[in-house]
């Protein structure tokens, strides 16, 4: 990896284009390097996720919504024609980008695919609904689709890791509108220059406040990093067609950097692979094996493993969250928000609760993406009393560990202090979930198809559910014009639980 020194220049100052990030992004994505055998093994176990959480989140509203605005977005085929993108759950073929709208919405509205935490949070795996859309209009190979997934994850990761973008209070899917332009430049085999007016465009119209993810949160949570693959994918037509972007978009003296970021003083460290070097950033990233932030996912496994210790849960006097700077300003009781004790607060709200999820966790010894939310559970009685003896506390050392660039040292977790009515105190600990690479079960293909198998039961038909299965697992093999496959249909039946989609514009 080559790390490059990133800062804000004058408009005055001599800073070749060649220079800039943007450029040095769009060489990685148009650099010919051969993807690794790894790395396409875990594009493909990341494909499989995404369809496991859209199955899971299909009849919610917010998808069912952005389904219907897709669906006003026919694209039609001719008898020669392979063109037109798919949409998880239904027949036909829609314009690309809100294809990628539908299906980015799907992907994250349960917030339950993958992960990466580092100077910035993100959830790489956004990066796939408009890759792949593109892919399938473009009528490309799985080969090439695994090229630009390559090149998205690539791209994200290494943002993630040198700039910051929530200590400005900027959403995190400013990283993801740069890399999901230069992923599908990848695709598409274009030349430098016009990648880089696309991861322009894409940034630029791509950065908003994280007021998504603060307080009382929206059904915008799940659309924003929709909305940055659609933006992506509208950028990269856009220059196609010949239009240029705002540069340098990072660096310049009015750009992202000088007002949106540090300041015109600061400076980053980005590393990004140099030529000729393999993408491999998707093997450091992680998914879910509950539906929760991924802060939380931990502290749930740590809830199940004290539960039995605890015994009679009514004894508990109060619990201490000691964990990262991260975890305690975002879903911790260092936010601030009232919102996170609220039991009539939404889903998404919840979701950003490690103190009710920490107390749903020790009272029901596991979690679950439905169950775990709904409003009868979250306003029990016992449950609001526990939820309120929760708080969370910084730990300068659990912030070191959050921070840390040794794989074997980072950590997203907590120590867990419960102090009885009696007196007694019980601790434990645990620093990575169960389920991360490191962890006590890694996720390998087993479990990502048993994941699927799990969230798609009652949703999509085992025939179905097989057919996409192996379609998945094919990926680097199938054909151009057959990237079709690597979607699902349900029944009218299942599409019917959905709640009617009001009429909009379209």
């Amino acid at each position: 990896m080559k790390t490059h020194l990133v800062r804000t220049h004058r408009s005055a100052e001599d800073f070749p284009r060649d220079e800039h990030l943007a450029w040095k992004i769009a060489e990685v994505a148009t650099d010919p390097a051969p993807v690794p055998a790894e790395t396409a093994e875990m594009i493909v176990n990341r494909i499989i996720d995404n369809a496991a959480v859209a199955a899971a989140s299909l009849t919610r509203r917010p998808v069912s919504n952005a389904r219907a605005q897709a669906q006003s977005h026919p694209y039609t085929q001719s008898p020669s024609s392979t063109h037109g993108s798919t949409v998880f759950g239904i027949d036909g073929t829609f314009s690309p980008e809100w294809a990628a709208w539908a299906n980015g919405v799907a992907v994250r509205e349960l917030d339950f695919h993958d992960t990466f935490l580092a100077a910035e949070y993100s959830h790489p795996g956004d990066n796939i609904p408009p890759i792949l859309a593109v892919a399938q209009h473009t009528g490309r190979s799985g080969a090439d689709l695994i090229r630009g997934l390559a090149t998205g994850y690539e791209i994200q990761v290494d943002l993630v890791r040198a700039i910051c973008l929530h200590e400005h209070k900027i959403d995190h899917v400013a990283h993801l509108g740069p890399s999901a332009a230069a992923g599908i430049g990848t695709l598409l085999g274009l030349d430098t220059g016009t990648v880089y007016q696309a991861i322009g465009q894409a940034l630029h119209t791509t950065t908003a406040t994280r007021q998504s993810r603060k307080g009382e949160i929206s059904s915008w949570k799940a659309y924003a990093p929709a909305f940055a693959g659609k933006m992506a994918v509208e950028a990269v037509d856009r220059a196609l067609r010949g239009e240029g972007a705002p540069s340098p978009i990072w660096e310049g003296e009015d750009g992202v950097i000088a007002w949106l970021l540090g300041g015109p003083n600061a400076e980053y460290q980005v590393p990004l692979p140099g030529p000729g070097e393999a993408k491999r950033a998707i093997l450091d990233t992680y998914t879910k094996e509950h539906s929760a932030e991924y802060q939380s996912q931990a502290p749930i496994d740590l809830a199940r493993r004290m539960r039995g210790r605890i015994g009679d849960l009514d004894q508990i006097a109060s619990i201490v969250l000691h964990t990262s700077h991260h975890t305690h300003v975002v879903i911790g009781t260092g936010s601030n928000d009232p919102q996170k004790f609220d039991p009539t607060a939404s889903r998404e709200t919840l979701d950003h609760s490690v103190m009710y999820i920490f107390a749903v966790a020790l009272q029901d010894g596991t979690w679950h993406h439905e169950r775990s939310y709904a409003p009868d559970r979250a306003q029990r009685p016992d449950t609001i009393e526990l939820w309120q003896k929760i708080s969370t506390a910084e730990d300068p050392e659990w912030t070191r560990r959050y921070h840390s660039t040794d794989p074997d040292e980072k950590a997203f977790g907590a120590r867990a202090e419960i102090t009885l009515k009696c007196g007694e105190v019980i601790v434990d600990e645990l620093a990575i979930a169960d389920a991360h690479p490191l962890g006590a079960r890694p996720f390998a293909r087993e479990q990502y198809v048993a994941k699927f198998r799990t969230l798609a039961e009652g949703v999509i038909a085992p025939d179905e559910q097989d057919r996409f299965l192996a379609a998945a697992a094919r990926t680097p093999e199938l054909q151009a014009g057959e990237l079709s496959q690597l979607t699902f249909t349900v029944t009218g039946d299942v599409l019917a639980r959905a709640p009617k989609s009001p009429k909009g514009l379209f």
